[in-house]
């Protein structure tokens, strides 16, 4: 069967030393995890991995995985030739008419000489592939700041010749920093929390809870497609469906009124917890900032990271809020966080909450609350919804009543 060539561009990982071999066999994994069931395979030379697919394998598919994939610093749909000067100009000239007509008013070449033993300098080359471009598009001018087009000659073991050079996502392979448990609230800041973390390499699950039937079942979907549209970015997830109903009208119940936010996030930190150890994670993500609502400032953080028996990360902390929109526009989960279904920390929260809370005082009072029982029972009845690679819907589980293992499937999600 034929195959596609595509280069990849390797970024941070280049810094890694004599770790660089585990953070390029994770990326080629994420990479050929996405590609599935489709054949792939990969090679590597310096700062670059060549990736072979099959023909039958869509380019759009290619595209929005290495487009979604950490660790690529840039990639491009590539041709080879041989090491000489007029098979190099017969392949530049095919990718060229290949591509068809250009909107592009100028054009330069970008030649780079890898293979240091060819004899034809990369000035030299770079001039002899412009008179192919003129060939083909004759009325493009040279513009070597901001060119239309750029045709690209890398000389290595080979010829490698590409015109499309795409931005990745850059960072490192998910999977190389641990694993955690991310809050997912179904409002704009936690999938962009989870796609920052998931940048520095930390393979992400999510974790919402639901109030059912104070927060609707349009508000679960919601939150499904949050995760469903993360999970290229996390190399594939899974979304705990935590119950919490009976819970939170516990803690309305016989909580003070202006802590009862506070009391429910303490409830969270303590259930999470006990996911993320039964999970053999490492920590918690939320998606707050500092000062952005009632429940983030510097108090009532440092109360509810005392309930978490993890490490508690906040990658947003510092961000404001329109630096969080325009990550939720790039990634594409804007407009599903703004559909009017409100999750369950809207519906129950006070009118006028505590902002500058005393956290012994906060403790004491979350001891009052008895919520051991409806943590255990919550657990006992999680939903876990997976999502393969690419997004799409894998299956769903339940937890045993223990709520220490994950039960047979029921049935696709």
């Amino acid at each position: 069967m034929d195959r596609r060539l595509y280069l990849i561009k390797e970024g941070e990982i280049s810094l890694k030393g004599l770790n660089r071999g585990l953070f390029e066999k994770r990326l080629k994994h994420n990479i050929k995890d996405k590609l599935r069931p489709h054949g792939s395979d990969m090679t590597r030379q310096k700062g670059r991995i060549f990736l072979h697919v099959d023909a039958d394998c869509p380019h759009e598919l290619v595209a929005k995985a290495l487009s979604t994939t950490y660790g690529i610093v840039g990639w491009a749909s590539a041709v080879t030739a041989a090491k000489e000067l007029d098979r190099i100009k017969e392949a530049a000239r095919k990718l060229l008419e290949d591509a068809g007509p250009t909107e592009a008013t100028s054009f330069k070449v970008d030649a780079r000489r890898e293979d240091k033993a060819f004899p034809i300098r990369s000035y030299d080359m770079a001039i002899a592939l412009a008179e192919v471009v003129h060939e083909v598009h004759p009325s493009l001018k040279v513009d070597l700041k901001r060119p239309g087009l750029v045709l690209h000659c890398e000389i290595r073991d080979k010829t490698y010749l590409y015109l499309d050079d795409n931005n990745g996502p850059r960072g490192l392979p998910v999977g190389t920093a641990g694993r955690g448990l991310l809050l997912l609230s179904g409002g704009i800041d936690s999938p962009v929390a989870a796609i920052e973390m998931a940048k520095r390499g930390l393979k992400l699950d999510c974790l919402y809870f639901h109030a059912y039937p104070y927060t609707s079942d349009e508000a679960l979907e919601k939150v499904k497609t949050l995760a469903s549209l993360a999970a290229p970015y996390l190399g594939g997830t899974r979304l705990f469906v935590v119950p919490f109903t009976d819970g939170q009208l516990n803690i309305k119940a016989k909580s003070r009124e202006d802590a009862t936010t506070l009391m429910f996030r303490a409830s969270m930190m303590k259930l999470s917890s006990q996911v993320v150890r039964q999970e053999g994670m490492g920590c918690i993500v939320t998606g707050e900032a500092l000062s952005q609502v009632a429940s983030q400032t510097l108090s009532a953080m440092a109360f509810t990271d005392s309930m978490a028996e993890a490490l508690v990360l906040r990658p947003l902390v510092g961000m404001d809020k329109e630096e969080i929109i325009r990550t939720a526009r790039r990634i594409g989960t804007y407009e599903t966080s703004i559909l009017p279904y409100e999750d369950c920390c809207v519906i129950f929260s006070p009118k006028h909450p505590v902002t500058n809370p005393d956290k012994a005082e906060m403790t004491a009072m979350y001891e009052t609350l008895g919520m051991e029982d409806y943590i255990k029972q919550a657990i006992s009845e999680t939903r876990i919804y997976s999502y393969d690679a690419m997004g799409r819907p894998n299956g769903v589980y339940g937890y045993g009543e223990d709520g220490s293992h994950p039960l047979e499937e029921e049935g696709q999600g």
